[in-house]
């Protein structure tokens, strides 16, 4: 068994791609209300902001692993943006996934908050249509539908824009059953990103986290996409 668990616990290479930032900015103490106390809550500008994030992840495997044995994993998450000792990182509140034995070796071994869903991706040109339906045995039911895709010029965000705040983060962190705090390193180049129009049909990720629907107006960013590694879980000293 432990050998097994160190072969689920090995870093992770896969690629990201068709990714759509969608991101709310929000009052700071909305989201410090769902974080772990030993994370607080990154702002710019002074607000807070809340992302859904639509993509698949292609090629997945144990880090030097060739790509012909990788598998494809349609995701959609809702994250937020923290620190800890002034270290920057993503916190996840959900995560969406259509293959049910990442989903369960993600959770086990990762720490990671993912749900099984029935999730359908589809490019046509410049436009994805993602559709997602959460169906893991009790968990609250999520549906989500949109249609996007880039506009404009293809650009790297400046290391001091709102754009590199919301998309080069480089840890995320995460809480264990036991109440312990992990993280994960995340390496892979500058985000290609580009503005994005977006087309919804439904979204019930606010709800089924705890969260109201923003009122705020959203920033959208679309990326076709990286190649990334991400460490295993690691406990904080």
């Amino acid at each position: 068994m432990s050998r097994f668990y160190n072969l689920l616990s090995l870093p992770v290479s896969m690629g990201w791609r068709h990714v759509l930032f969608a991101n709310w900015p929000v009052a700071p103490e909305v989201v410090a209300a769902h974080l772990p106390d030993s994370l607080s809550v990154d702002t710019f500008d002074g607000q807070a902001w809340l992302s859904a994030v639509p993509f698949t992840n292609v090629a997945v495997r144990p880090a030097g692993g060739p790509q012909r044995m990788g598998f494809r994993l349609p995701e959609l998450n809702l994250r937020t943006y923290v620190t800890h000792d002034g270290e920057p990182g993503v916190y996840f509140f959900s995560l969406d996934a259509q293959g049910v034995f990442g989903v369960v070796g993600a959770r086990l071994f990762h720490h990671l908050p993912y749900y099984y869903a029935r999730i359908s991706l589809t490019a046509e040109a410049d436009r994805i249509k993602f559709s997602s339906r959460r169906v893991h045995p009790g968990a609250r039911p999520v549906r989500f539908h949109a249609t996007y895709g880039p506009t404009g010029e293809q650009f790297r965000a400046d290391p001091d824009s709102l754009e590199a705040f919301l998309t080069e983060r480089y840890r995320y962190y995460t809480e264990a059953l036991s109440g312990e705090l992990r993280y994960a390193a995340v390496s892979h180049e500058p985000w290609p990103l580009t503005e994005a129009s977006v087309e919804w049909g439904e979204n019930g990720l606010f709800r089924a986290n705890g969260f109201a629907d923003p009122a705020s107006d959203p920033v959208y960013l679309y990326s076709p996409g990286v190649d990334t590694v991400a460490s295993g879980s690691k406990r904080i000293e």
